[in-house]
């Protein structure tokens, strides 16, 4: 049988054919480019400007002359350096956390089988129906005295940590995979003597590279993006976030600072993007079919 496409191969091949879909098609490209790189290039390019050149109306699409120093300067006056390092290690420290408390959980729930796994799943999706902003005032609370150790958690890393675990759609995310894994390759680790956690280890992980990988790369984007709550829960400015540290400095610099200081900011995920997005399109399908 032949493919159904909206254009048939027979109107394809006429001139009228091929010049309306060459001319839609790059329409769409086009506009889809402009409409996904235009602020990132205005933000760059606004980050070249001189301050003169910035607050100019109408605004210059192309800068008249760069700046480059203004990118050297935002680094160096809003201390960008401690902030990066701030974030870094928060994000890899909820990515710990994640891999290793959200496959335990999602392994448990797909071949452990505990009693009530189900009931506990769909309470778990159930949370994702819940706005985040909902759950701030709580989580606040929660963290001003932390039940059982009767801790305050502000200015501590653990408040940003601890919040990143109970990610609902990372571990359905990894239940799926894990589901699609034959239960005959876990019955032959069994035979073989392998405990549930060495199966895991030994067996499951090194197959679950693919969802492993996009889960990480979730970790560390949520981090890096999250706004309000590392604003309510650190205060101190020396243990800010990037996104909160400029935020707190944007009074006191120069606005083409600022958003020179916006874009350094916005590339490391830009970054991350581009490198693995391969691994982000595999690793979201994966487990998606059995057999």
């Amino acid at each position: 049988m032949s493919e159904r496409t909206l254009i048939s191969p027979a109107q394809l091949g006429r001139t009228r054919g091929k010049i309306a879909y060459w001319t839609v098609l790059a329409v769409v490209v086009t506009g889809f480019t402009v409409v996904f790189l235009g602020p990132l290039y205005w933000m760059v390019a606004n980050g070249l400007k001189s301050t003169a050149e910035f607050t100019q109306v109408p605004p210059t699409v192309v800068p008249d002359s760069l700046h480059a120093a203004n990118y050297s300067a935002a680094w160096k006056v809003m201390d960008l350096a401690k902030l990066l390092f701030n974030t870094l290690y928060y994000a890899f420290g909820a990515l710990a956390f994640q891999l290793v408390l959200d496959v335990a959980a999602a392994y448990s729930l797909s071949k452990l089988r505990p009693v009530f796994g189900k009931a506990v799943l769909g309470m778990m999706l159930a949370t994702l129906m819940i706005p985040a902003t909902v759950l701030v005032v709580p989580q606040y609370l929660t963290v001003l005295d932390m039940p059982l150790i009767e801790r305050n958690l502000l200015n501590t890393p653990w408040v940003i940590w601890l919040p990143s675990v109970t990610n609902a759609f990372n571990i359905f995310l990894l239940k799926r995979f894990f589901d699609s894994i034959p239960g005959e390759i876990l019955d032959a680790a069994s035979i073989d003597g392998a405990s549930a956690l060495r199966t895991l280890r030994s067996v499951v992980l090194p197959m679950s590279r693919p969802v492993l990988g996009v889960v990480s790369i979730f970790a560390i984007v949520g981090v890096w993006k999250d706004f309000l709550w590392p604003m309510l829960t650190l205060p101190d400015p020396a243990l800010q976030t990037l996104n909160v540290g400029i935020y707190s400095l944007a009074r006191g610099v120069p606005e083409n600072h600022l958003v020179a200081a916006l874009a350094m900011a916005s590339a490391p995920t830009l970054i991350i993007f581009l490198i693995f997005q391969r691994n982000i399109m595999s690793g979201l399908t994966a487990g998606s079919l059995k057999g």
